[in-house]
């Protein structure tokens, strides 16, 4: 999620992006009672899955998985969210088998990109020791097996990128956002190389996604957004919709480095970034169509 460096740490990632000129609501617009029954449906689904998640974490991989998927498409639907998936490769695998599991890489808009991945490919993610604190999402990012990294330490990072390589020697998928801070959706950040060096160590594919809303200003949490507006506008828009893109995997190959791997990736997502048609000045224009499905979870 997005927040300012913080003081004294110049290096930490940082977009242009501002709630006041990137996330004003346009479009149709839900009328009041149907914005605060979405509301509450969401945060109810939300608050539901803390409930659960102390159950769920006895059930073994797949089936926690499949708990996981349905917890995060209730999400979507109570916040009348609209989802599908746009699939040009089989999707990145999570599993027990001997083998390393997948490092999924996706640009960063919004919270909601945490139970729309959660949705089509669900896994542990690497999210900022902020959000542990969070009322609610803390406790359920936790529960769920959560990695939490310090994006204030420099020290800290070594053993982040030791603890996203255990979990994909393990098998696991593990979800990323390497652009460290949320962008507004026109465009995106670069990504940084530290979680490369972990799928490099643990010799795991790299399976990039592109997520994008509509309206984009509607979805889009950045800068010093509370999380409370966040979820007011979202609950308040009358057609939001969200695509998830999954991109075909990338296979390091000898003498690859985690620059270079993070270069290939993010070309990759930003390609679709670029033809996403829209006016702004974050926006490049053009269009790329693609073959939808209904939303799904692989095991």
């Amino acid at each position: 999620m997005s927040t300012a460096p913080a003081a004294g740490s110049p290096w930490l990632p940082a977009s242009p992006c501002t709630p006041q000129g990137c996330a004003a609501h346009s479009g149709g617009a839900a009328g009041r009672a149907r914005s605060a029954a979405r509301l509450a449906a969401g945060t109810a689904v939300t608050a539901g899955g803390v409930a659960l998640a102390p159950a769920a974490a006895l059930l073994g991989r797949g089936a926690r998985h499949r708990l996981t998927s349905l917890w995060a498409r209730s999400v979507l639907r109570g916040f009348g969210v609209r989802a599908t998936v746009h699939a040009e490769c089989a999707p990145a695998r999570d599993t027990a088998e001997a083998g390393p599991g997948c490092l999924v890489v996706a640009n960063h808009v919004s919270w909601l990109d945490i139970p729309l991945i959660a949705a089509v490919l669900p896994g542990r993610m690497l999210a900022k020791s902020e959000v542990r604190r969070w009322p609610v999402l803390g406790p359920l990012a936790a529960l769920g097996g959560t990695l939490f990294v310090d994006r204030g330490s420099l020290r800290a990072l070594p053993a982040t990128v030791a603890a996203l390589t255990e979990a994909l020697r393990a098998g696991h998928r593990v979800i990323v956002f390497p652009e460290g801070s949320t962008w507004c959706g026109r465009d995106q950040g670069r990504f940084r190389h530290a979680a490369f060096q972990a799928a490099l160590d643990a010799g795991a594919a790299v399976q990039p996604v592109h997520l994008s809303y509509g309206p984009t200003g509607a979805a889009a949490f950045v800068g010093d957004d509370p999380l409370g507006a966040s979820l007011r506008r979202v609950a308040a828009a009358g057609r939001l919709t969200a695509e998830v893109r999954l991109l075909p995997p990338i296979v390091p190959g000898p003498g690859t480095d985690r620059r270079a791997l993070a270069r290939q990736a993010q070309r990759a997502v930003a390609r679709l970034s670029a033809n996403r048609p829209a006016a702004s000045v974050h926006h490049r224009t053009g269009s790329s169509p693609a073959a939808a499905s209904s939303l799904r979870t692989p095991s």
